[in-house]
């Protein structure tokens, strides 16, 4: 159990500048015994021991929790590709890279810890910021990696960009999308393999 932080209100309002923080580790572990979906504003407010009413001026729902918790799960996924991506020597092999590490990291922080999963399905389902943002980020990198693969003349380029970007995204979601992800746990990493040669066929030039 993460320790619950002091309450700032207690001590004349002299918050620490990480006690949200800490808020959010504390709402995590809560998260993880007893699951987002039961989980309400007062359950947390109650468990950390912190009064109603500074704890709502910190967080105006338990959505925001969330969002903050997603966050920084999806996050660390898109450092993760970066640093894959850093190394690769051609747009094909950065482009491989890219969805595999999705995958795989989405199967090890999703599924290792269901509390990552029931917030990151919310989120998905619910399209809240942090999902719409990582979407974002994955559309970015993708992109970016097209556009140098063409120059390289390693992908072809008849099809509009943004077309391509949107069919690799769609192609990818089995293992994008959490939801989907859980359902497609014994295929990984074989169909991701599969997925992203197909990918890599289609974009020849």
């Amino acid at each position: 159990m993460v320790q619950a932080p002091v309450d700032p209100a207690a001590d004349g309002g002299t918050a620490e500048p990480n006690v949200r923080e800490q808020l959010i580790a504390v709402a995590s572990d809560h998260f993880s015994k007893y699951g987002y979906a039961k989980t309400t504003l007062a359950d947390l407010a109650k468990e950390i021991g912190f009064s109603k009413t500074y704890f709502y001026r910190l967080f105006k729902s338990k959505q925001e929790i969330g969002e903050a918790i997603c966050s920084q799960v999806l996050g660390t996924i898109i450092l993760g590709i970066e640093a894959e991506i850093a190394g690769a020597g051609s747009a094909s092999e950065r482009l491989r890279k890219m969805l595999r590490t999705i995958a795989s990291m989405g199967v090890d922080l999703f599924f290792e810890d269901r509390k990552l999963y029931d917030i990151a399905a919310v989120s998905s389902s619910e399209k809240w910021g942090s999902s719409v943002r990582y979407l974002g980020q994955l559309e970015v990198l993708l992109h970016t990696i097209l556009v140098e693969g063409r120059a390289a003349g390693e992908f072809e380029r008849k099809t509009p960009l943004d077309e391509a970007v949107r069919a690799i995204m769609l192609a990818s979601q089995p293992f994008v999308d959490p939801r989907a992800l859980e359902y497609n746990l014994d295929l990984v990493p074989d169909a991701t393999n599969e997925v992203v040669s197909l990918i890599l066929r289609s974009l020849a030039p």
